[in-house]
């Protein structure tokens, strides 16, 4: 059985040594019947790839007789990666008593702290702009595509506040039909939506990401 041994660490009352982190066989573990923290399929995989990609960050704790204390998702994943052993720190002078509150505590203080969104989109930005799988860091494909949304929502805005400067509306149009406006990445055409033609020439070859229509035409 190997551990890796750790310093000392100052409690409230005296000074105790940190256990040691062992490595123990799976099969050995047992998970807390009454465990009121659940673990989805999806959450169970997203631990497991985590696993894979840092490596194991996080040891199960247990008591003095191999019951899972904390890390339940974690002994699950390792299951699913077929893992023959996982690191661990035995809380052996854990009370009974003790041992269900930490159950619970160690579960429910984590749900407290918050997220600056603002910081977390910059993150999530700057990690897609390397080509990091964004899925690793364990949020899903909804909470990083709102987020970056955002993010460029802000970053637009921001420029669109500094260089925005609208000009003059012209007393007759400069624009005639077939004219096309290149805005950015954007085409604009003024011409009728009814001639097929007009969309070979906004479009040239590429497919619509989107259509707002208000059919029927020419009904009074």
């Amino acid at each position: 059985m190997d551990s890796l041994p750790c310093g000392p660490l100052l409690f409230g009352n005296p000074k105790q040594n940190l256990p040691n982190v062992e490595y123990r066989q799976v099969a050995a573990l047992i998970p807390y019947a009454r465990n009121p923290r659940t673990h989805s399929d999806e959450q169970v995989a997203r631990i497991a790839a985590s696993i894979v990609e840092y490596g194991w960050t996080n040891p199960v704790l247990v008591d003095g007789e191999n019951g899972v204390i904390a890390g339940h998702g974690r002994l699950a994943a390792a299951r699913q990666l077929g893992m023959d052993e996982v690191p661990v720190i035995e809380l052996a002078h854990l009370s009974p008593t003790q041992k269900r509150a930490l159950i619970l505590a160690d579960n429910r203080i984590a749900l407290d702290a918050g997220w600056d969104d603002e910081l977390l989109a910059l993150e999530f930005a700057e990690l897609a702009d390397a080509g990091y799988d964004l899925a690793l860091t364990g949020f899903n494909d909804a909470e990083i595509d709102a987020l970056l949304a955002d993010e460029l929502c802000d970053v637009e805005g921001d420029g669109q506040a500094e260089e925005s400067v609208l000009p003059e509306v012209p007393e007759e149009a400069i624009s005639r039909p077939g004219d096309v406006w290149v805005l950015g990445r954007h085409r604009l055409l003024c011409g009728d939506a009814t001639v097929a033609e007009n969309y070979d020439r906004l479009l040239q070859g590429e497919p619509a990401d989107m259509v707002f229509t208000d059919p029927p035409y020419n009904v009074n």
